[in-house]
């Protein structure tokens, strides 16, 4: 009866998609961090419509196409990459797992993309430049500070990094509950249940304590190996963050940094004209900080379709939010974006397994591209546009 079959013993806990990490993540890390990584701002409104709009759109399947191998090799802003998805900028990742920015390079680098560095990294600027191969991207915050800003322009590009990254959507914090509740706010807060849910996971609390990657490492004007801890690292961003900036401060930037440079957190067509027109940037991101900054903003893939069809062809456009499939990548793909950026599905990897869990999620979404493209019947991510999806009509 059984004639042919393989009987094998399931492979215990076996993680086959994002949604298998997001899961595990909640039995290696705690609560804090967990909220951190997964929470949003007010009602979470925005965080969840970055993923169910998507569902507006289904993918054309083309049979008897005679595709059995696809291309998914691109480039923006002058990088070349394996595969149309590359790691977004996350502050403090080694919350999740010590091995932080640098393992979550290493890992793109494996799999043959880059990584975008955030000014509030867990490793410095030189640390990920001195341990990767690869000319990597710098996100910036763009703090009223002109002095800081200028001295960090000279250590991204003496450290090797090749493209800037301005993000604009962050005028003040957000206001994101589940964080506040458990003492991420400011000024941070140690409650004594904090403590307890941290030493259920004596793991995490082992790496935390050894290697005290506790907040951010760039905050410093002097190059320096002093780690700022989470305290430190909320009261800085508080000093520099300023609600005054203007497009001519990004002018000042655009004319500062000799190479790339994108501006992350556009949602408005009239803003991503401005970037490009009057700004000259080489590309934008549209991202809304992944629900955590404005909630009830729109959600990434219903700007990405207004934007594309402005201006498609006229700039890069990088999706950054709600990205958890490779046909989500797809459809990001044929509505205008040359390719998108992950945040929370790699910190899903990095807490379970560190450097080779960011490597095992790169390879869920190249793996998912390819056979979603052979279903499909299109050879290439260069083939699609708006004519391989289909709206879906309301009920």
């Amino acid at each position: 009866m059984f004639k042919g079959f393989t009987f094998k013993a399931r492979k215990p806990n076996q993680l086959l998609n994002v949604e298998d990490y997001r899961r595990r993540m909640h039995r290696c890390v705690p609560a804090v961090v967990r909220d951190y990584v997964e929470g949003g701002a007010d009602d979470q409104k925005t965080l969840a419509a970055n993923r169910t709009d998507f569902g507006a759109w289904t993918l054309r399947q083309r049979t008897l196409a005679g595709v059995s191998a696809v291309n998914l090799a691109t480039s923006v802003a002058g990088s070349d990459l394996a595969i149309p998805v590359m790691t977004s900028p996350t502050g403090m990742s080694a919350l999740t797992n010590w091995v932080g920015d640098v393992g979550v390079a290493r890992a793109a680098e494996a799999a043959g993309t880059l990584s975008v560095l955030s000014t509030a990294s867990s490793y410095s600027i030189e640390e990920v430049g001195q341990a990767t191969a690869r000319s990597h991207w710098f996100q910036l915050y763009p703090f009223g500070d002109t002095e800081f800003v200028q001295h960090m322009f000279d250590r991204a590009r003496t450290a090797g990094f090749s493209t800037l990254v301005v993000t604009t959507d962050v005028p003040v914090r957000g206001n994101r509950e589940g964080e506040t509740r458990n003492g991420m706010a400011m000024p941070p807060t140690i409650f004594p249940s904090t403590v307890f849910d941290a030493v259920r996971y004596p793991v995490w609390w082992y790496n935390l304590l050894k290697h005290q990657r506790l907040g951010a490492a760039n905050y410093e004007k002097g190059v320096s190996s002093r780690i700022n801890t989470t305290v430190e690292t909320h009261t800085r961003q508080a000093r520099f963050m300023q609600s005054d900036l203007v497009w001519d401060d990004i002018r000042w930037m655009r004319d500062l940094w000799k190479g790339p440079m994108l501006i992350k957190g556009v949602l408005d067509v009239e803003d991503a004209v401005s970037a490009v027109s009057t700004v000259g940037v080489d590309g934008i991101i549209i991202s809304n900080h992944g629900g955590r900054q404005l909630d009830c903003a729109s959600s990434t893939v219903a700007a990405l379709d207004r934007i594309g069809a402005e201006l498609g062809g006229k700039t890069q456009i990088i999706l950054d939010g709600g990205v958890r499939r490779g046909t989500d990548v797809i459809r990001a793909l044929c509505l205008g974006a040359r390719v998108v950026q992950i945040g929370r599905p790699y910190l899903y990897g990095l807490a379970v397994g560190g450097e080779t869990g960011v490597r095992n999620i790169l390879g869920i979404f190249e793996e998912e591209m390819r056979r979603a493209l052979i279903l499909m019947g299109c050879r290439s991510v260069h083939d699609l546009d708006r004519t391989w999806i289909n709206r879906v009509s309301p009920v």
